[in-house]
């Protein structure tokens, strides 16, 4: 479209929904338009709940996932089984498996995997954070539920290599997950079966 604007308002509150992924500007120009259109009241509504997010999310001290307090209510929760950990990439992972309504335990979240291209590297994730659980002990299994993509494969071989020699049994998603899926766009139910059926983690074979 364009870029002529009648107001500068305008055209700077449509280069900032731009700037977001996915968001194109024909789009960002749709999302202003509904905005303006709104009550004066929704908009600040808007605007304040945009912002409080910002400034007053938080990450668990626990598991590292996104939460309103200290502590995420999943990790506070005594009726779940702090015995098993769940390792996932990120917090739509999290809502994934919970959806599933498949497992009980607690989660680790990694804040990504492990990507040379884009300059990620073990170092950029919790991984430190997961060993450091793991050998405080009261940890009996470490579910690696990663998308089965090549970069998903690396991160599991790698927490594998730094958890093999602690005394914790190492598990990882049922091949019902499709190689190269995301996990955060796997259904349900095929997501609950794997995690159901999941299996001993194994090093691909040599050869």
């Amino acid at each position: 479209m364009s870029s002529r604007f009648p107001s500068r308002l305008l055209e700077e509150a449509v280069n900032e929904f731009a700037s977001l992924p996915g968001i194109g500007r024909k789009t960002a120009f749709r999302l202003v338009m509904h905005l303006l259109r709104r009550d004066s009241v929704e908009v600040k509504r808007f605007g304040e709940t945009i912002t409080r997010l910002r400034e007053d999310v938080c990450y668990c001290s626990r598991c590292h996932g996104i939460s309103d307090t200290p502590v995420c209510d999943i990790c506070s929760d005594t009726t779940r089984d702090s015995s098993i950990i769940c390792v996932v990439e990120n917090v739509q992972d999290v809502m994934a498996v919970e959806n599933t309504r498949q497992f009980r335990g607690l989660y680790h979240v990694l804040g990504g995997i492990i990507s040379p291209v884009d300059g990620i590297g073990p170092s950029d994730l919790t991984i430190g954070k997961l060993e450091e659980k793991v050998r405080a002990g009261g940890i009996s299994e470490v579910i690696l539920a990663l998308s089965t993509t090549m970069e998903g494969d690396t991160t599991n071989f790698y927490i594998y290599k730094r958890l093999s020699g602690l005394d914790v049994r190492i598990t990882t998603l049922a091949r019902g997950v499709a190689i190269g899926d995301v996990l955060e766009y796997t259904d349900e139910v095929t997501l609950g079966q794997s995690i159901v059926n999941r299996r001993i983690f194994s090093l691909p074979s040599q050869g």
